[in-house]
């Protein structure tokens, strides 16, 4: 078995037909959807883009949550740690 072979997987003339199918096959359901490789590109950078804008505003949800809570727990906190101190 050649390098080549192990590389690729399988002769290289069955690797060629293979892809020439597999190509044949996307062209054509690219075609009917109108699409090209730069709506697959720009969809794929605006999925990025989208989810590290979500992860950065679920970051900032969770700081306000803990700012929220925070308004609440820390004066119970300070409350109960004063009339335990008096005991």
């Amino acid at each position: 078995m050649s390098s080549l072979t192990r590389f690729l997987g399988d002769s290289p003339w069955r690797v060629i037909i293979k892809l020439l199918v597999v190509s044949l096959i996307v062209g054509f359901v690219m075609s009917a959807f109108h699409w090209s490789p730069w709506d697959i590109f720009y969809a794929m950078r605006d999925t990025v883009a989208h989810l590290w804008n979500m992860g950065f505003e679920a970051l900032g949800r969770f700081a306000s949550y803990i700012v929220l809570g925070a308004a609440v727990v820390i004066p119970v906190f300070i409350i109960i740690r004063v009339l335990s101190y008096r005991r």
